[in-house]
């Protein structure tokens, strides 16, 4: 009988060889600079290079391990959450599902850096795109860590906490309901994630981890760099002379929020510093500061695109002075 396909011996497979790849760099290098921190701070003899150097390598260290928790729930939000619970979980009418994930928020102990791909799932999963939005927003302002670190960080004015929390909310809300009502679905490029698909959700979630830690943290060295060099360039003595102005002093510490991008958790403790400006400008840089900074642009770029990013990040910082200004007026003054 003439011989069949069936008849050859299977072809093995040649076994995969493992490779170092860009996550393993990123991460090493990552390693190195919090290791070898204080010798290469020693190694840089000029001031200028050494503030930049401390505040490249601040930031990265306080964003890396929110950013990493953020990559993993939202690995876990794309694989193993089903596009049904989001359509029970949330109501159904998008007005109403925009103050609901708002304060889904006060749950979630991350900052900003990981509500980014948190909410690039959430859009994934058939959350409609603006309260996948007012979640990211309210989300790194209104979880319980960072308005306890508020309360530490001004003792004796509680109402500091409070007016954060609720300005804060509002915001998240107001941009929202604006994105409801002028925002397109074409504004929003979700990059293309085959690794999803995988019939094996455990390959699927580290395949989802992997991407989303380079793509966010990719771009989160971007911002941190760009936030280390406006905190050199920019002379110590223009804010003493803005803060006796009371409408420049509130422009001045919004911009400042934006661009020292100072993760959520920690950002009480520098407007707490800031005491020549009054509560009210402070309370807009912490209003401001988890909601539109140099890092999160850049994020926001690499996740959502840059036709979106240029439309919601102005929005988002003009109705973040307004409210936050508003509340300050009202509950500081």
């Amino acid at each position: 009988m003439p011989s069949t396909h069936l008849d050859e011996p299977p072809v093995s497979s040649p076994p995969r060889e493992r490779r170092v790849g860009s996550l393993e760099v990123l991460a090493g290098l990552l390693v190195l600079l919090v290791v070898f921190r204080g010798p290469l701070g020693n190694l840089v003899s000029d001031p200028a290079l050494q503030t930049w150097t401390t505040v490249f390598v601040s930031v990265l260290v306080q964003a890396a391990p929110f950013l990493v928790f953020g990559v993993a729930l939202s690995a876990v939000i794309a694989v193993y959450v089903p596009r049904s619970f989001w359509a029970k979980a949330l109501p159904r009418h998008p007005a109403l599902a925009v103050p609901a994930a708002s304060l889904a928020g006060v749950v979630l102990p991350g900052c900003e850096c990981g509500s980014v791909p948190i909410a690039g799932s959430l859009i994934r999963r058939g959350v409609t795109p603006a309260a996948a939005l007012a979640f990211l927003l309210a989300a790194p302002a209104i979880n319980p860590i960072v308005l306890t670190a508020t309360v530490v960080a001004f003792p004796g004015r509680p109402e500091m906490a409070v007016a954060r929390g609720l300005a804060s909310l509002l915001v998240a809300v107001l941009i929202g309901w604006l994105w409801l009502r002028l925002g397109k679905t074409e504004w929003i490029k979700l990059p293309h994630r085959p690794e999803l698909d995988d019939l094996s959700r455990g390959r699927a979630f580290w395949a989802a981890c992997r991407h989303d830690v380079l793509h966010a943290g990719g771009f989160l060295v971007i911002g941190a760099a760009a936030a280390a060099t406006i905190n050199v360039v920019v002379p110590e003595a223009w804010l003493t002379s803005l803060a006796a102005n009371a409408v420049l002093s509130v422009i001045a510490l919004a911009v400042l929020a934006v661009l020292l991008s100072i993760c959520s958790e920690a950002d009480a403790f520098v407007a707490a510093s800031l005491s020549q400006f009054s509560l009210t400008s402070r309370l807009v840089f912490l209003v401001v500061g988890p909601m539109v900074d140099l890092k999160l642009i850049s994020m926001q770029t690499g996740v959502f695109g840059r036709r979106f990013a240029s439309r919601f990040a102005p929005a988002t910082f003009v109705v973040a002075v307004l409210v936050g200004t508003a509340f300050g007026v009202v509950l500081l003054s």
